[in-house]
Order: C-alpha cells, then structure tokens, then sequence
C-alpha cells in the first residue's frame, strides 16, 4: 500500500468521500487519512472542505436513521481541525465555468471551484472526473492505495 505525499504546509482539500473514509474509518483508506489528520492537529496544514460536505455526508446516516452516525459528521465538520468553506455567489459562478467546460456534475463543480478559490495545495478524493479540471492538485485514493511503497 502507498502512502499520501502531503504538502509541507497550506490546504489540502477533501471532497466528501475521504470525510466519510475518515469518520467511517474505511478498512481500505484509513490508514492513507490518518497522518492527514495528524498533520492537520500539529498545525502543520490545514483541512478544508466546501460547506456542501456537511449536505452530502448527513444523507447516508438520516435515510439510515443513524443519528449517533450523523452526529460524528456534524462533529467533524464543525471542529476546529476542518475549514468549512462557504458556498458563495462568486464560487457557484466559477462552478458553473467548470461544469461546461469539463462536464462535472453540479456537486463536484462546487468542490473544484471552491478548492481552486481557496488555493488549495492538494485535493483528495476518489472520482478520477476531477482529473478533468485544469491547475486542480488531484490525489486519487484508490491510487495511492494501490502503489507500491519502495523498499
């Protein structure tokens, strides 16, 4: 298994799925998010994430009834290690620039808008469409899970 290559300092961006990975502790990806949170608590980057997360994350545990799930969400998203970024005018503007150039869908549009506005040194997710998006530092999990770590 690989390992994320974080940036020595400035934002690192998550889109939803590594939040969900993270509260979750996904069998497959917890081990790639751990030192991210910890670099985030020594104070060395800083996590962030549009204020859509907290919309996205909070479906799953209420259709479920999982309100112990949805609190942790709620936790998370509000604690001081994670930056909620607004949803904004000038970034829902931007999204849409990024939806018809690259044919994002509307959600994934507002995270690459938001990630770029916030100057993000890297993005973490797991949807390859972002790949898509010009000047966007994307890291795959899925890809860094299936790297070899040199010996």
């Amino acid at each position: 298994m690989g390992q994320l290559n974080l940036p020595a300092s400035g934002v690192v961006y998550l889109d939803t799925a590594p939040i969900i990975y993270s509260i979750e502790k996904h069998a497959d990806y917890w081990v790639l998010m751990r030192p991210l949170w910890e670099a985030s608590q020594a104070g060395q980057i800083v996590i962030a994430s549009s204020e859509l997360s907290l919309l996205e994350t909070l479906v799953g545990p209420l259709k479920s009834g999982d309100h112990n799930l949805a609190a942790d969400y709620e936790r998370l998203l509000t604690a001081t290690e994670l930056r909620l970024l607004p949803v904004t005018a000038s970034i829902l503007k931007d999204a849409a620039r990024l939806r018809a150039q690259t044919n994002l869908k509307t959600p994934d549009a507002i995270h690459a808008a938001t990630a770029l506005a916030s100057g993000s040194a890297q993005f973490i997710t797991n949807d390859v469409a972002f790949k898509r998006v010009p000047n966007l530092p994307v890291v795959i999990l899925k890809e860094v899970a299936s790297a070899s770590t040199p010996s």
